[in-house]
């Protein structure tokens, strides 16, 4: 201990409380109840803060074999989607006793293997992964993790584990249906990367709802992309400068409708009158654009919070389904 000062024991805590050791050692290894701590409880943890108790969390998990430790490989955490649904990981697992180590690779599939075995390394009660790439199967085959409960989270990669994100088929399909609902018919999609269920699913409700609508849309109307601006503006240039172009789009996120947003500025195009967009996820700045953008509110918060509780339910031993949480339409000014 710093100054020397020695770190008191269970016993003199419990002396100096008036309990027994065990009512101490219960009360301290544990988060606070629902209903809150009892007067006796109360009483414990004022006398551990007085003489300055700190938990050792070492010997604790020598004991139960736990580490009140999840790990979690999120890529893209510059994104404002991601680092949200980061904190609601946090936020929840703190809730629950437990800490996170957060390792944050490339958006690529080695470098998330890597992460994965250095955090089971590091003895991790469970696993929450965001970043997979389609299709995962094989991938989590071939990790060598033991029998480290894992859920995916955003992206379910076609992986077989348990899944906790948006309902991405259905937010395509709200996009699609609102563009319809507002007269437009020619359409096109700037789609992220292949790799991405959160990409996929999200057009494959857009093309269900058009086709369900008797609208068609060409394939070359469909334009790969990454997930950033660039990504956006890149796509943006091939389907706006052409003298074909599209009336109206859907960005399967809202950074590549920012870029999209300014390769039409570019062109002197007026927003919606000569081009109208709906991105999705529905990020802070969407609505304070010059235009603001009509974009798919995903619950990123919750997301978080939800894969947690399913992993500590892995954790304990008990089935777990995979669950999307509902999305909705935010309808602004680019339509």
């Amino acid at each position: 201990m710093a100054g020397g000062q020695r770190t008191p024991t269970l016993k003199e805590i419990a002396k100096a409380a008036g309990v027994h050791v065990s009512t101490a050692s219960r009360v301290l290894r544990q988060s606070e109840p629902a209903d809150g701590w009892s007067e006796s409880a109360l009483r414990v943890r004022e006398v551990a803060d007085e003489l300055g108790y700190q938990r050792n969390l070492w010997a604790a998990s020598l004991r139960t074999r736990k580490t009140t430790t999840l790990g979690v490989v999120m890529t893209r955490l510059t994104d404002g989607v991601v680092a949200t649904t980061y904190q609601g990981i946090e936020e929840e697992a703190t809730r629950a006793g437990y800490s996170v180590l957060l390792s944050s690779p490339p958006d690529d599939p080695e470098a998330q293997r890597a992460a994965i075995e250095l955090l089971v390394g590091r003895q991790v009660d469970g696993l929450l992964l965001s970043g997979l790439h389609r299709p995962g199967r094989e991938f989590i085959a071939s990790l060598r993790v033991g029998d480290v409960p894992m859920m995916t989270l955003t992206r379910h990669a076609d992986a077989g584990l348990p899944f906790v994100g948006g309902d991405d088929v259905r937010g395509g399909a709200l996009a699609a249906r609102h563009l319809i609902d507002r007269g437009y018919t020619d359409l096109a999609v700037i789609a992220g990367p292949a790799h991405a269920t959160t990409a996929t699913d999200r057009l494959a409700g857009f093309r269900s709802e058009t086709a369900a609508a008797g609208i068609e849309l060409p394939d070359h109307r469909i334009v790969p992309s990454s997930f950033e601006v660039r990504g956006g503006t890149e796509a943006g240039r091939i389907l706006l400068d052409a003298p074909d172009r599209p009336r109206a789009i859907f960005a399967v996120s809202d950074t590549i409708a920012v870029g999209v947003l300014g390769v039409a500025r570019d062109l002197g195009l007026r927003i919606p009158e000569d081009l109208a967009l709906v991105g999705y996820n529905d990020i802070p700045i969407a609505a304070q654009l010059p235009v603001p953008l009509t974009t798919i509110h995903s619950p990123a918060l919750e997301i978080g919070q939800t894969a947690v509780r399913g992993l500590l339910d892995l954790t304990a031993g008990r089935d777990v389904e995979s669950r999307r949480l509902p999305v909705e339409l935010v309808v602004r000014g680019t339509t």
